[in-house]
């Protein structure tokens, strides 16, 4: 989970100590047949506030566009519904217990990282793993500072003009059913990772941010996706894979009609061979980008 929601998972204790470069620029790709244009831009959905990311290049393509995409639907009626469906769908059957379902190692550590970041492990204890993993992290990102309110795609709705359509790759339900049907020694597994890289790793989602800052998509993909590739093909599959594949029908359907169109989704989507970018150049359209 981690790599898939940029960083939900990292260690953040650290956040204050990202710094941008100089010059931010954060990757774009420009799509084009003869009459429609789509900029791809990789978001980080949560940041620390202060971070001077914008590229001219978004700013400009927000200005002309006709529709901009996202992977949920912006605005709270939105994240109403993914609190619901998580209240519903995220909680352990009566009598089950989180902590029996790990290792008494990894209960222990989980306990450890619950108790230092002030999550209740009560409610914890109540929940199935793959939502203790979202609430561990949520937890984390607010010691630190972070929220999705200074995310890329809070920014991004707030800058757009009121005249552009949005639109969304996915619904909620879609979207949290990746995780809450995924296998439980899968959920265990992205949880128990989770509980180590806030000890172990914590200048790993520092890490990415510079190397989003500074449009290192090499450095992206080889940190982000590849770690998961090699670990949890599976997972790589059902997260990445298919969900690409499933955006560039939508997208390639956008680009047969004509306009101006700004696409914004987690950066993971499109670095790598795998991603949106070389899927759409695959198609026959002229991409330019890093």
């Amino acid at each position: 989970m981690k790599r898939i929601l940029t960083g939900l998972c990292a260690a953040l204790l650290s956040l204050a100590a990202i710094a941008a470069p100089a010059r931010a620029a954060p990757p774009v790709w420009v799509v084009k047949d003869a009459d429609s244009e789509m900029l791809l831009f990789g978001s980080i959905h949560v940041l620390p506030p202060g971070l001077a990311w914008r590229p001219a290049a978004l700013d400009a393509g927000l200005k002309r566009a006709d529709d901009l995409w996202f992977e949920l639907p912006a605005g709270p009626a939105a994240e109403q519904e993914i609190s619901r469906l998580a209240a519903s769908t995220g909680v352990l059957p009566p009598g089950q217990s989180l902590f029996t379902l790990l290792t008494p190692k990894d209960a222990q550590l989980l306990l450890r990282a619950a108790e230092g970041l002030g999550v209740d492990k009560t409610t914890l204890d109540r929940l199935e793993p793959w939502l203790a993993e979202v609430a561990i992290a949520a937890a984390a990102y607010r010691a630190a500072g972070a929220d999705t309110q200074f995310g890329v795609e809070k920014m991004v709705e707030a800058a757009a003009p009121p005249r552009v359509r949005r639109q969304a790759l996915e619904t909620p339900a879609e979207q949290l059913s990746l995780f809450d049907q995924s296998p439980l020694a899968e959920q265990i597994a992205s949880l128990n990772q989770t509980v180590r890289e806030l000890q172990e790793d914590p200048e790993g989602y520092n890490k990415l941010v510079r190397a989003w800052l500074a449009g290192d998509v090499t450095t992206l993909d080889q940190e982000a996706l590849e770690p998961m590739r090699q670990a949890s093909p599976g997972v790589f599959q059902r997260l990445v894979t298919d969900r690409n594949a499933r955006w560039v029908v939508e997208l390639d359907g956008r680009l047969k009609g004509k306009g101006r169109t700004v696409v914004v989704v987690g950066v993971g989507h499109l670095v790598g061979a795998d991603g949106l970018p070389a899927r759409l150049r695959a198609l026959g359209y002229s991409v330019t980008g890093p």
